[in-house]
């Protein structure tokens, strides 16, 4: 068998860094730069609440693509999953009277379509702008930036394992006469240690 090791995850030797789990929120030694859990037990619960998501967002769009274009007043279940937002605030803004509803029986709160189109993106729109990455902001003056040298030094790291990690992060770098300056924000937020 032909086993091959991925260089650019493999932890620099000589530096620890400690993370907290995103699932159960202990902190624990990372064996990669970008792990994230602290046992495959947390990495499996996070799987399922992955899967689950889209499964329900699976169930949304079928629900919303469902509801013929000519009726004027929807449920509030139909609401939901025509404009993706929630049930809870979907009834909070009729409690409060932002949002006008008729209520025709128990569990049958009814909205007009025109009202929450006026308020809200379709949930195809809404889906597009939430999924949009943020652009992130760098400030590349010295000031704000560390050289490669004082990253070496600061984390006891090799250059060439900075390098390999400035290329896979697309961490931003400018060269300035014979120093190459990384923002600082990035390099701490990647070799950062919760402890």
């Amino acid at each position: 068998m032909d086993f091959k090791i991925n260089i650019l995850r493999v932890m620099p030797i000589g530096i620890e860094i400690n993370r907290k789990c995103e699932i159960c929120g202990v902190v624990f030694r990372v064996k990669y730069l970008d792990t994230r859990y602290c046992s495959g037990k947390c990495s499996k619960v996070a799987l399922k609440r992955k899967r689950d998501a889209e499964a329900r967002e699976a169930r949304l769009d079928e629900v919303a693509t469902s509801i013929p274009d000519i009726r004027e007043y929807i449920s509030v279940k139909e609401a939901v999953a025509m404009f993706n937002i929630e049930r809870g605030t979907l009834y909070r803004l009729i409690r409060i009277g932002r949002i006008p509803a008729v209520n025709i029986g128990v569990h049958l709160t009814r909205i007009k379509r025109s009202d929450l189109e006026s308020m809200f993106a379709k949930r195809p729109e809404a889906r597009e702008e939430k999924n949009k990455p943020v652009p992130k902001l760098y400030s590349l003056e010295p000031e704000d930036c560390y050289t490669i040298g004082e990253i070496c030094e600061k984390y006891h790291i090799h250059d060439s394992s900075v390098w390999s990690h400035v290329r896979k992060y697309s961490i931003p770098s400018r060269q300035i006469g014979n120093y190459v300056y990384v923002p600082k924000k990035e390099i701490d937020e990647l070799y950062k240690s919760d402890v």
